[in-house]
């Protein structure tokens, strides 16, 4: 389920792992069973395995881990919820559902895709990999103590796909079916050249119960807590404000290889605010206990509180090196300001990094300049011999520059008025025919070129003001509208935007999880991660390409070649990114030495804080004897 996460506002105020070294896994075979997936074959543990390498098995249970959403899936918010559906388009699902649905398998986090038997104790997969036979375990219970059958996992799964939220939608669209031909024993069978990923994809969804909702209708909006079957049930909670998560004690899969040592709190708790400049002095006052810090300003200037003199907190820097994402100011195609390609680069070079960089974010943050940004992914220099080969196709049908070095963002002066690169913007919108009349650029058809800017956060103002002045210079009248969170996601989802700022999820093994952002049918989905709206048939075909590869070396050149294509495109004016989790957190906590490469996203956990971490009872007496 395709994840977002907080870094998409990185500067607010501020390889893929070799495959040498895991064991093969024996799917290649065909009919065989199997105790896990990944996308090429490639398992680093065996079936007999007893624990993730990365898990503190001593870790201790119980206590409180307090925090504010820093992922998000679907139709969840960072600032609100009114739902606890999560899964559907409409409302504000709460963040962290997520934690109280088992699914068929579970990711393990140091390794790029791979996933290990959680409901499901084993796969059985047809030799053309289109017919995967799950062996579900007989202990599997939803919380009311009945029993989680094939019968539940087929039915979610056929119900995500007929009234999910779109984004799971489109990710199923290779799925053809999923049937029960006993309680323990589901069958999923998907299309011919269908995305590799897909059978994992399906394999991490929820299983929900077909009974429950036979009496409920799934694609509404309720406060009604849903039957659940995973580690946590929904315990106490305040609409808008916060929402608790309880630790089942009892959980009937608490000793499995792919859950030992994790989920150690008694209670996850998620604090909503508005403001992030408000969620910071509620960390300083104790409201929450944990916080990832994404607006560089205050860590920078206002971690220097009591508690952070006296001990009570402490900081850490954790390196990230998973891919961060296409980060920046989506342009909204689907407006005729911003159809014409010269009118798009000419608004990169109007946004000065260089001082937004120093002068906001102290100098916290390194230029983005593609959606594969911190990986071996990202196309550099001319096109190698096997890129080209994709490309040649191509020839006369994209860009000349996507044969040559691809397009990097400029550098200025650092001044926030680099002359030279206005006056290069200047005379890019000249050449696409918008002309200067009374100070004012007009369009083509005589119309004033105005953009409004869409906001969700006031933090990130300060990030606008110089992009904005200099855009006026050029004679655009751009605006900045800020809006609630509600009417930003209905408006967002709706594709109701001239530009907006957003970072779009990219995995460690891009698949099918990457159509919805850059495909042409996202661009015609409400709901869909495709912002900017591209609907380019070559980019539809590399995104073919690049779902169709058998192994990551091939993965890394399609990755590539696709990079060169999108940024000739210049659908985006890309922002920042750090290639670090900048954690601060009350020292009541303690967790293992080594925290795992990848993204724990099934449980939305960047560093696996909220399933990996564990409540540290003695350093919370002390904790409070400081006071």
């Amino acid at each position: 389920m395709a994840l977002l996460t907080r870094r998409h506002a990185l500067g607010l105020g501020i390889g893929a792992l070799s495959a040498s070294r895991f064991r093969p896994a024996a799917a290649d075979n065909g009919d065989s069973e199997m105790h896990g997936m990944s996308v090429f074959g490639d398992l680093k543990y065996p079936a007999d395995f007893h624990h993730f390498d990365y898990v503190n098995l001593a870790a201790p249970k119980g206590g409180l881990f307090s925090t504010i959403p820093t992922s998000r899936l679907n139709n969840q918010s960072f600032y609100t919820f009114n739902s606890l559906n999560a899964f559907i388009l409409k409302g504000e699902g709460a963040c962290g559902m997520e934690l109280t649905f088992a699914t068929l398998m579970a990711r393990a986090g140091d390794e790029p895709d791979a996933v290990y038997g959680q409901v499901a104790k084993s796969v059985q997969i047809s030799p053309d990999k289109l017919t995967y036979r799950f062996t579900l375990r007989p202990e599997a219970r939803f919380h009311d103590g009945s029993r989680l059958t094939a019968h539940d996992a087929a039915f979610s799964i056929s119900i995500l796909k007929e009234k999910g939220h779109p984004l799971v939608v489109t990710q199923l669209r290779d799925m053809v079916k999923a049937e029960a031909r006993d309680d323990a024993t589901l069958v999923v069978t998907f299309a011919e050249k269908r995305a590799r990923d897909v059978p994992l994809y399906v394999a991490t969804l929820p299983i929900f119960s077909k009974a429950y909702y036979a009496t409920r209708a799934f694609d509404e909006t309720t406060l009604d807590t849903p039957l659940g079957s995973g580690p946590y049930r929904v315990g106490r909670f305040e609409a808008n404000r916060y929402i608790e998560f309880d630790r089942v004690k009892d959980w009937w899969g608490a000793d499995l290889p792919v859950s030992r040592g994790l989920f150690n709190f008694d209670t996850v708790r998620l604090e909503f605010y508005r403001d992030r400049d408000v969620a910071f002095e509620g960390f300083t006052g104790k409201n929450y206990l944990y916080r990832e810090e994404f607006t560089a300003r205050i860590w920078a200037t206002r971690y220097d509180f009591p508690a952070i003199k006296d001990g009570r907190v402490k900081r850490e820097v954790v390196p990230d090196q998973a891919p961060a994402g296409a980060q920046g100011w989506f342009m909204n195609t689907r407006r005729k300001q911003f159809k014409d390609p010269r009118v798009r680069e000419a608004l990169i070079y109007a946004f000065d990094f260089e001082w937004t960089n120093k002068t906001v974010m102290y100098s916290a943050y390194a230029r983005t300049i593609s959606p594969f940004q911190n990986s071996d992914m990202v196309a550099s220099g001319p096109p190698s011999p096997e890129e080209l080969k994709l490309l040649e196709p191509f020839r006369g049908k994209v860009p000349d520059e996507v044969f040559g070095e691809p397009f990097v963002p400029p550098v200025s002066d650092g001044s926030g008025q680099d002359r030279a690169l206005l006056r290069k913007a200047s005379q890019l919108l000249t050449d696409a025919g918008l002309v200067v009349k009374d100070r004012k650029r007009l369009l083509p058809d005589g119309d004033v070129f105005t953009i409004e800017f869409l906001l969700d956060e006031p933090s990130f103002q300060p990030h606008h003001a110089a992009f904005l002045k200099n855009l006026g210079t050029l004679g655009i009248e751009a605006t900045l509208r800020l809006v609630d969170a509600v009417q930003y996601r209905a408006r967002v989802e709706d594709f109701d935007f001239d530009m907006t700022t957003e970072r779009l999820p990219i995995s460690a093994t891009p698949g099918d999880s990457i159509r919805p952002t850059f495909s042409a049918q996202a661009a015609a989905t409400k709901g869909s991660y495709n912002l900017a709206g591209i609907a380019d048939p070559v980019i539809d075909a590399l995104l073919e390409k690049i779902l169709a590869v058998d192994t990551r070396a091939e993965l890394t050149v399609a990755c590539r070649a696709f990079d060169r294509v999108f940024r000739a495109g210049r659908y985006w004016v890309p922002h920042w990114y750090r290639a670090t989790h900048p954690l601060a957190y009350w020292d009541v906590f303690d967790h293992p030495k080594t925290l795992p490469r990848y993204q724990m996203e099934s449980y939305s956990s960047s560093v696996g804080e909220r399933i990996l971490w564990w409540y540290d009872a003695n350093k919370a007496a002390k904790l409070e004897q400081a006071k």
